[in-house]
């Protein structure tokens, strides 16, 4: 198995930030040994981010996020820094970039650092850890190297002096992101749930929602992560869950099925057995599995006049019976009446205020990081909407969610 067979979302995140020509793109080529982000004197090179996946012994695979400039101007400007700042509700560890040469022409100005300061309180809301780093220092002397420093530290203690052009400070940065404490994944899918020796029955639909010929991710996640644990795993399909049971000489430890026929296994499955769903399951990997089941008592205050927000993480071309767009709509709309409004937006898309809506129902989110979930979280708890997800909203409408493991 190569690098590039790790799964984008189970990577940790690393994002750099800084004014235009702070020399961010020189840094990250730098940092990768390679020439990765495309360098110019003209500010504003760097349009929309520039993603590269790679591996930072002795962190593992990551993925180099090379940003516009957060001081860029104009509409397009402000485009650019919109994507800026989407990059950066991605972001495990940000390293935000200052020019040593930009600081020594503002040191005397009222707002040297509006900027930085302005990205380094966004970091410190979102608790994700930050290095600050005073690039090109190779185009100062040593007095207006110490000025700029101080005034770095004005805003943040730490500050990692590097040359971009001589590879100057570059160990003891490698050696300060290495030593930076990341909890940007959970450490395991089931192990809350599964120990070694235990029987585990998965319950996976092949419908036509089904990529032909493979399974679909979070099903070959749960598959690895049980294996790694040492659980004894069987499969079946949904019309084949009778013959599944009546096969095994005792119960399964654990159900774990697609969220769309919860209550179909959850009305076959032997009493003691325990049951979770797929979705569940990335509610607590990928997010805040308590913000989720909270959210999900919103559901009962739902009404003809409420309005729903249906976040995809992927785009995808829906097809009939999509859970998203039809099934999950359908069961709303038949608790809350036909009148409620339903609108669903898929990938990087979702709106800046969430206050016209009374409720926001997110996929599984196995093609996004842990830091995006969250971060989708927090933005729904700032403007007080509560938030959800697949697997756990079709629990509650099924009545099951307080049997349900999470």
């Amino acid at each position: 198995m190569s690098l590039n067979d790790t799964p984008a979302a189970n990577r940790l995140h690393i994002g750099v930030f800084g004014q235009r020509n702070a020399g961010k793109s020189s840094f990250i080529n730098r940092l990768t040994n390679s020439r990765v982000a495309i360098v110019s004197e003209v500010a504003g090179t760097t349009a929309d981010p520039v993603y590269k996946s790679m591996e930072i012994h002795p962190i593992g695979p990551c993925t180099l996020i090379d940003t516009a400039g957060f001081d860029d101007e104009g509409a397009l400007g402000a485009l650019r820094v919109a994507r800026t700042r989407e990059a950066a509700e991605k972001t495990d560890v940000a390293i935000l970039v200052a020019a040593a040469d930009q600081l020594q022409a503002a040191l005397h100005t009222s707002n040297a650092l509006s900027f930085e300061k302005e990205w380094i309180d966004f970091f410190t809301k979102r608790n994700t850890p930050l290095l600050c780093v005073l690039n090109k220092t190779d185009l100062v002397g040593t007095d207006e190297r110490e000025g700029c420093l101080r005034l770095l530290q004005t805003l943040t203690e730490k500050i990692l002096p590097v040359s971009s052009l001589t590879g100057e400070g570059f160990t003891a940065f490698m050696q300060s992101l290495v030593e930076i404490p990341v909890d940007f994944e959970a450490p395991s899918l089931t192990a809350h749930l599964v120990k070694s020796g235990d029987k585990v029955l998965l319950v996976m639909p092949q419908d036509i929602q089904a990529p032909k010929g493979r399974l679909i991710l979070p099903q070959v996640q749960v598959i690895r992560d049980l294996l790694d644990i040492g659980a004894v795993i069987t499969a079946a399909t949904a019309d084949k869950l009778p013959e599944a049971l009546a096969s095994r000489k005792d119960p399964p430890d654990l159900i774990i099925t697609d969220s769309q026929i919860f209550a179909k296994v959850f009305a076959l499955k032997p009493q003691p057995t325990k049951i979770t769903s797929f979705s569940v399951l990335m509610a607590r990997y990928k997010g805040d599995v308590n913000a989720f089941v909270s959210g999900a008592d919103a559901i009962d205050r739902l009404n003809e006049t409420s309005r729903v927000l249906i976040a995809e993480a992927c785009a995808h071309n829906p097809l009939d019976g999509d859970i998203g767009r039809e099934k999950i709509p359908a069961l709303l709309r038949k608790k809350a009446g036909q009148g409620l409004a339903v609108d669903v937006v898929s990938g990087n898309q979702f709106p800046e205020d969430l206050r016209p809506y009374s409720l926001v129902i997110h996929c599984g989110g196995c093609m996004f990081n842990r830091r995006h979930i969250l971060s989708r979280i927090l933005r729904a708890e700032k403007d007080g909407v509560p938030i959800t997800n697949y697997g756990v909203a079709i629990a509650h409408l099924a009545g099951i969610l307080p049997y349900v493991e999470v």
